[in-house]
């Protein structure tokens, strides 16, 4: 049997091969394999096409995080069941983001019923071992669940797959046995803001393509300049999704599900992630004069997309000049049809409504002049039928609202929003 990789070998694992790129000494070649196991290995098969759609999977996966500024050890794909990455240095944790609860967490938590919603994400980390040992100590299971306290400087280890109630760890660990670089108890804070941005970018592509991502289990590694990279694979053994209230994930093989379902699943899941994509879009900022100060609004939108977020400024008043500003208007949207206008209006308030009537695409009024000239505000807020404009007194608003009708469509955008509501959950 032809071997996967045809070269230096630097780890091997049940399901991938990590070698030594031959081209370049700072990168490596991730190779996929067909085997698909579960139990930690009690349970193992081999599964045609497995390494492909693993592979397609991830690099899918990969293509989208990295296009949303997320750090991840990818380069690109080189054959159907490999890909490179920066060489990294793996650190000993698995990282599990939870949006509702399954698998092991209900067995921890038995007084949740299975898919109980957390409105803000869960992290956990487990130490990766395997043999049940660490170092020279024995443990009770591989993987376990750790708690890391900065403050004593401990990582204290418990099994996972017990109530976590009244649990005691069954070892405590000085950091310093668990460490292996002197700023690493820094790490777990910058790994815990990384999975959970990589989750809400992940969770918003699946939400568009009618699937439920509902955890994820994700590893870090240092690349050579010390930086921290989402690295390793993201593929349908990392995680559980649901169409449909079903799994399309390796939960099915776990379950006893045939094989010949379980590839179905995978094939499904490379074919789907490879529609995951950041789609082009902007807000049309609309004022009736070159003159109009727009700077708050367009700091606004700025700082709530973190800069991700196109915008053109049109200046034309759609009173004295109507047949220009329609066929701007449709000019712009015929481009760009992914698009929000925000009409920053001063005394030609009505220019938002009439704007609206002439496009499907949403539309915003902001009345510039609302607090000198409170009573104009009327013309925007009383319209016709087949009129949907919205106004919004507060420009930074008005920002937030187009932005979160554009991250209806947009995972880049719909992480930058979920991460700060998340944050205020806190």
């Amino acid at each position: 049997m032809q071997p996967l990789f045809d070269g230096v070998i630097l780890a091997e694992g049940k399901t991938k091969v990590i070698g030594q790129s031959p081209d370049d000494p700072t990168k490596v070649v991730v190779v996929s394999k067909d085997d698909i196991t579960a139990g930690d290995g009690a349970k193992h098969d081999l599964l045609s096409g497995k390494a492909a759609f693993a592979t397609l999977t991830t690099c899918n996966n990969f293509r989208l995080l990295k296009a949303c500024g997320i750090p991840v050890g990818f380069d690109e794909q080189l054959s159907a069941i490999s890909f490179s990455a920066p060489k990294c240095e793996m650190l000993p944790y698995e990282v599990v983001i939870r949006r509702e609860a399954h698998g092991s967490y209900l067995k921890r938590t038995p007084g949740l019923s299975k898919g109980h919603l957390f409105p803000r994400l869960l992290v956990e980390f487990y130490l990766k071992t395997s043999g049940r040992k660490w170092k020279t100590h024995d443990l009770r299971c591989d993987d376990a669940l750790m708690q890391y306290d900065a403050e004593a400087g401990t990582v204290s280890l418990f099994e996972p797959s017990k109530p976590i109630a009244g649990q005691v760890p069954f070892l405590v660990l000085p950091e310093a046995e668990v460490f292996s670089h002197a700023e690493e108890n820094q790490f777990f804070g910058q790994m815990s803001a990384i999975a959970r941005r990589a989750f809400l970018v992940l969770e918003k592509a699946w939400q568009l393509e009618g699937g439920r991502l509902v955890d994820c289990k994700v590893e870090f590694g240092l690349a050579a300049d010390g930086s921290l990279l989402l690295a390793d694979v993201i593929d349908n053994d990392s995680w559980r999704v649901l169409e449909d209230g079903a799994y399309l994930d390796k939960q099915v093989y776990r379950d006893g599900g045939e094989l010949d379902a379980v590839a179905a699943n995978y094939r499904r899941v490379a074919g789907i992630t490879s529609h995951f994509r950041i789609p082009a879009q902007r807000i049309i900022i609309w004022t009736g004069s070159v003159n109009d100060d727009v700077s708050a609004l367009e700091k606004a939108i700025t700082k709530i997309s973190h800069g991700c977020m196109e915008t053109t400024r049109i200046a034309c008043s759609v009173h004295k000049e109507p047949v220009r500003a329609i066929a701007e208007l449709n000019r712009l949207v015929q481009e760009k049809p992914d698009t929000v206008v925000i009409a920053y209006i001063g005394r030609s308030n009505g220019a938002g409504p009439t704007l609206s009537a002439a496009t499907t695409v949403p539309v915003i009024t902001v009345p510039a002049n609302f607090k000198e000239f409170p009573e104009d505000v009327w013309s925007s807020l009383r319209t016709p039928s087949n009129v949907p404009v919205t106004t919004v007194i507060e420009p930074s608003n008005a920002a937030l609202a187009a932005l979160e009708i554009l991250a209806l469509r947009n995972p880049c955008l719909a992480m930058h929003l979920r991460e700060t509501l998340e944050e205020r959950l806190a």
